[in-house]
């Protein structure tokens, strides 16, 4: 092996290893009863509720002042997901996916767990700069927050569809899901401080920055012990469907959108890294609390988590 490619090995070792590493933890203190069950569940809420909120506001205050350059990969990676979110109904139609398993077949398809995977695998590599002197970790933040919104509407909007016909009632149940959707809110607040120029004082500051750091690690062992819960029955080829969407078609629409858009090979690497990640773990906890295919929300999840070390070790390679 010469000295490039054995470079380029450690580079996709030493990236995915720590956040792949964590799931897998995830799933031995799960089945080994180390922690009690249902405690990677908890924690999960946890870091929904409080860490993830905490991260996004913390790093879209510090983030986002002054600097506008993301917004190309920003809206890569928004025309991506719409065009992901046709062709998974298209796809469920194609699977002759029954009532509301539609609405969850298309969410396990487009919405990617940006928070838990997709931002360790970034800050995972080098902090190289892209065009225009912005880090990719930051760009990456600027990204991940905004998506977090279309994420969350997105989802809530194909749950909706796929149980009721477009109608006005809809509105009080979108609104509601909408108004208690905690990373939402945390990152409409994040952007809120940033247009009015506001400041956090240093000691929130820190508490915020300290709350972000347990988000990532914690997502990650959640993900791992939802793993060992997942009972597949005799359907497993529909989860496994929504999962090629995900960790396949999606980084190569990605690939076609941010070619298209002129992105740069950073940027570009960096949209397909997102494409490709595994379906969100929130997707089942929405699939549940929206009457969805809970079975078929978590096979799609662990599904993903299986081919999406493929795809993204290949899209480290490239």
């Amino acid at each position: 092996m010469n000295a490039a490619l054995k470079l380029r090995f450690v580079l996709i070792l030493n990236t995915l290893t720590p956040v792949f590493l964590l799931i897998a933890i995830g799933v031995v203190l799960q089945r080994s009863g180390f922690v009690s069950e249902g405690f990677l569940r908890e924690a999960n809420r946890l870091t929904y509720w409080l860490g993830l909120p905490a991260l996004l506001f913390s790093q879209l205050v510090s983030a986002m002042h002054g600097t506008s350059a993301a917004q190309a990969i920003l809206m890569a990676q928004l025309t991506a997901t719409g065009v992901v979110i046709g062709l998974a109904y298209l796809a469920a139609v194609l699977l002759r996916v029954p009532g509301s398993g539609a609405g969850t077949f298309v969410q396990a398809g487009f919405r990617g767990n940006l928070a838990f995977v997709g931002l360790p695998i970034i800050y995972a590599m080098p902090d190289a700069t892209l065009p225009g002197g912005m880090s990719i970790r930051t760009a990456a933040v600027l990204t991940v927050a905004p998506m977090m919104v279309v994420y969350n509407v997105a989802g809530v909007v194909v749950l909706l569809l796929s149980q009721h016909p477009i109608h006005v009632r809809m509105i009080p149940p979108f609104v509601k899901q909408l108004a208690t959707t905690p990373p939402l809110l945390a990152a409409l607040a994040g952007l809120v401080f940033v247009l009015m120029d506001w400041t956090l004082p240093a000691s929130l500051d820190k508490t915020f920055n300290a709350l972000g750091e347990m988000a990532l690690p914690l997502g990650l062992l959640g993900v791992g012990g939802s793993i060992v819960t997942v009972k597949f029955g005799r359907n497993w080829h529909v989860p496994l469907a929504a999962a090629l969407v995900k960790t396949a078609l999606s980084p190569l629409i990605g690939w076609l959108v941010g070619r298209w858009f002129g992105l740069d090979p950073l940027a570009l690497k960096m949209v397909m890294i997102f494409m490709a990640t595994p379906s969100a773990v929130v997707s089942y906890t929405m699939a549940l609390e929206m009457k969805g295919d809970g079975g078929l929300a978590s096979g799609a999840i662990v599904m993903s988590v299986l081919t999406s070390v493929v795809t993204l070790a290949v899209i480290l390679a490239i």
